[in-house]
């Protein structure tokens, strides 16, 4: 991490999971990819306690090769005093992370007027990647970041559109759903399926459209206590 070098996030993904206690438990290991083009989308489960990295090292180590990740590139921590520090301090770790294992940093969500350009550069990085490995496993959480209880919330304007350039037509989505029960940490995966976004309808409303699309994918993954408004009626 201080001298510049490349780890594989897989690899220390395995190395923490092989100490937690419970055991990761993998429900859908059927929908599991062998290999590439796909795009995982997870909800950003949230309890107090529970750290945002455990989503992202579980997942890395569920698969059978390493996966591009884009992630936040600081942290924001809303309403606390020491916020001002912890940006700047943030910033400079969550960069260092990301060169340590190759991946796409993204301005913090939701937008901030003062990140218009360092968004749209973090999209194109994102694009050129996913165009130069067209075999790459890309990972991603709509909602950018905790939602409070850990309840699934429609993703910040401009993330279903985000998710409809990256997918394209070449890229199936592979849904996740992050969850604990009775202190258990649970992965579910579901099967994949390809984002179709109505061609009519302003920019916003097709932003909107895929961005439920996606969370009432993972809802049907996780408990109905987490599943918010993408609770399907019975």
């Amino acid at each position: 991490m201080f001298f510049g070098g490349r780890r594989s996030f897989r690899c220390d993904g395995r190395e923490c999971l092989a100490r937690l206690q419970p055991p990761l438990v993998v429900l859908g290991r059927e929908n599991v990819p062998d290999h590439g083009p796909s795009l995982i989308i997870f909800n950003h489960y949230y309890r107090p306690g529970f750290n945002a990295w455990w989503m992202a090292l579980a997942i890395a180590a569920t698969l059978p090769e390493e996966m591009h990740f884009i992630m936040t590139g600081e942290l924001t921590y809303p309403g606390k005093w020491y916020a001002p520090l912890g940006k700047v301090l943030s910033r400079a770790l969550l960069g260092r992370l990301a060169s340590l294992y190759g991946f796409t940093r993204m301005p913090p969500m939701p937008p901030r007027p003062q990140d218009v350009e360092a968004r749209a550069r973090s999209v194109r990085t994102a694009l050129a990647y996913a165009r130069a490995h067209p075999q790459a496993i890309l990972g991603l959480a709509p909602e950018g970041g905790d939602q409070p209880g850990g309840v699934l919330h429609l993703p910040p304007s401009g993330a279903g559109r985000f998710l409809a350039l990256l997918a394209g037509d070449r890229l199936p989505l592979l849904p996740v759903g992050v969850y604990e029960e009775a202190g258990t940490f649970y992965l579910h995966f579901g099967e994949p399926f390809r984002l179709d976004v109505p061609s009519a309808g302003s920019s916003a409303e097709r932003d909107h459209a895929a961005a439920r699309s996606t969370m009432a994918a993972i809802a049907q993954l996780v408990p109905p206590r987490l599943r918010g408004e993408f609770d399907l009626p019975s």
